[in-house]
């Protein structure tokens, strides 16, 4: 890696401040609505409400010794942060914590009735089968009179904004927000990441996804469509081993959303066969490694993946969590230049980023100027500006 600074690391001890309060306060409220959502009995119960006092007034406990992953927990940190506060230890690795004590405490991973139940599938399927995304897959129609170009570079914009893509599918680079004192773009390297699938039509595109419903859906319309106009040859769709996170996708969640789309009529029913044919014939090959649910960044990624996402085209991460990882959890000067925090990484790398968290790197000067002037420090995690960046 080039001799960059390093920006120091992102913890939650501080009241006020933006990892604290998910420690604080969004944790407990996903704990209240897996609750609400799933009828556990009460030993399940009796164990997410000790999970509740230990993750804001405890401290990390170890997994049980009969847990199937303790030695890899143990390799990731466990021991080393055992009997620290949660609000001490890196918040990446305390928020994944977090969800790995939860899936503990309603027994996904014990032989047992509840093994293997996505305590967020509730979650996942209202917003899968809101009438807004009826809406929106109609939507899909119009773009059947658009260019292809013009087609992939929609469908790349919904994939980026996910369920904030306005009926759509339909945001653009082109518009009123390339003018704006403070775009909701705020990096773009689009053309970029076209001229890489384009100079090469019969590579891999290896996409590693974020949420799943309402914000997979994009994803899977944007490989269905590069695959269809030969963009690239293959894919490969890195989802998660197990819930993680509330929505993030797994191999469930990307057959829930083909379903719902092959059951959808106009464009985006043929969107869904496409899809479905694809998975069948290796078009397109999920993958579901267990370094996709580590508390670590992309830097410390194991050998097999690197060599997986060293094949690759072009490897594109997908969403807030994936940045963090990609370019490391820590507070950087935002014009810490993009292609420098992630020169590790094995071959060409895209991220495609709704901007959740403090952690931003390769904006331009007068853009993070402008954007603090306007916002002052909320644009880093309102979710309401969005970036695409390419490291070739």
């Amino acid at each position: 890696m080039p001799d960059t600074p390093a920006g120091p690391v992102i913890v939650a001890d501080e009241p006020g401040t933006f990892p604290y309060g998910v420690l604080a306060e969004r944790h407990p409220a996903i704990l209240r609505q897996v609750a609400a959502d799933t009828p556990y009995g009460p030993e399940r119960r009796c164990a997410l409400d000790a999970l509740l006092v230990n993750c804001t007034e405890g401290a990390v406990t170890p997994l049980p010794a009969g847990a199937h992953d303790r030695d890899r927990w143990a390799a990731w940190g466990m021991d080393d942060h055992a009997g620290r506060s949660w609000h001490d230890v890196p918040w990446l690795w305390s928020e994944s914590w977090f969800y790995r004590q939860l899936l503990q405490a309603v027994g996904y991973f014990e032989p047992g009735p509840w093994q293997g139940i996505d305590p967020f599938r509730p979650a996942k399927l209202a917003e899968l089968d809101a009438p807004a995304t009826d809406e929106e897959l109609a939507a899909l129609d119009a773009l059947d009179d658009l260019p292809e170009g013009e087609r992939a570079r929609a469908l790349l914009h919904g994939s980026l904004w996910g369920n904030r893509a306005d009926l759509g599918f339909r945001m653009s680079a082109e518009g009123a927000e390339e003018t704006a004192a403070v775009p909701a773009l705020v990096a773009d390297d689009g053309e970029r990441l076209w001229s890489l699938l384009d100079g090469s039509p019969a590579g891999t595109l290896c996409l590693v996804a974020d949420n799943a419903g309402r914000e997979l859906v994009p994803d899977l319309l944007l490989i269905a469509h590069l695959l269809a106009h030969g963009r690239v040859a293959r894919a490969v769709l890195h989802v998660k081993p197990h819930p993680y996170y509330v929505s993030d996708a797994t191999t469930a969640d990307v057959l829930d959303a083909v379903r719902r789309l092959t059951a959808a009529k106009g464009a985006a029913g043929a969107y869904g066969h496409a899809l479905r044919a694809a998975l069948t014939d290796g078009r397109l090959d999920l993958r579901a490694h267990p370094f996709s649910c580590a508390p670590l960044p992309y830097a410390d990624m194991p050998d097999d993946l690197r060599a997986d996402f060293a094949e690759a085209t072009l490897t594109v991460l997908k969403g807030d969590l994936n940045y963090r990882r990609l370019v490391g959890d820590r507070y950087w000067p935002p014009t810490t230049p993009f292609a420098d925090v992630t020169a590790y990484f094995p071959g060409a790398v895209a991220a495609l980023r709704t901007l959740k968290s403090d952690v931003i790197t390769g904006l331009a000067p007068e853009t993070e100027a402008a954007l603090d002037a306007e916002e002052g420090g909320r644009w880093r995690t309102s979710g309401t500006h969005a970036l695409i960046q390419v490291r070739a």
